[in-house]
C-alpha cells in the first residue's frame, strides 16, 4: 500500500506536535521545518481539524494542537482521514473505474483484505507510539 504525500507530511505534523503537546505550532513554523509549502500544510491541518485531531486558533499566539492526547489518537483514523477519497486500485472507485474484468475478478476481494488488514494494524498503534523524543534545549 502506498500512502499519499498529503498523509506522509500529515503524519510527520503530528509526531512533531505530539513530541511537544502542549505548544501550539504555527503553519509557517511547520512548513518551514518540513520545508513544505504553507498552502499545501494549511490543506492537512484543515482536514485534520475537520477530523477533530487537532484544533486550530487564528491570530497572534495562533496555530495547531493536538485536539486530544496522542495516547488517544489512532493511527488508523489518521489514515483513513488523510487518505478519504484516494482509493488503493481504480476499481474502488465509486463507478468501478475502466476495469475490464469488473465482475470476474478475484483479486479485488484480496486487495480489499489487505486494505483491513492495513488499517486494522495501525488501528493498534497510536500517535503516543511514534511521537518524535522531545527536543531538549541546549543551556547557554
Amino acid at each position: 500500500m502506498r500512502l499519499t504525500s498529503f498523509t506522509d507530511y500529515g503524519l510527520r505534523m503530528l509526531m512533531r506536535m505530539a513530541s511537544a503537546p502542549d505548544r501550539v505550532f504555527s503553519t509557517a513554523e511547520l512548513a518551514d521545518e518540513f520545508n513544505l509549502s504553507r498552502n499545501h500544510l494549511s490543506k492537512i491541518i484543515q482536514r485534520l481539524a475537520a477530523g477533530n485531531v487537532v484544533t486550530t486558533r487564528r491570530g497572534s499566539g495562533g496555530g495547531a494542537s493536538l485536539a486530544r492526547a496522542a495516547s488517544k489518537i489512532r493511527l488508523g483514523q489518521v489514515v483513513r482521514l488523510l487518505e478519504d477519497g484516494q482509493q488503493l486500485v481504480e476499481c474502488f472507485a465509486p463507478d468501478g473505474g475502466d476495469c475490464m474484468i469488473d465482475g470476474q475478478c478475484r483479486l479485488k476481494a484480496r486487495f480489499r483484505s489487505a486494505e483491513a488488514a492495513f488499517l486494522a494494524d495501525l488501528d493498534r498503534s497510536t500517535l503516543e507510539d511514534i511521537a518524535l523524543a522531545p527536543a531538549v534545549e541546549e543551556e547557554s
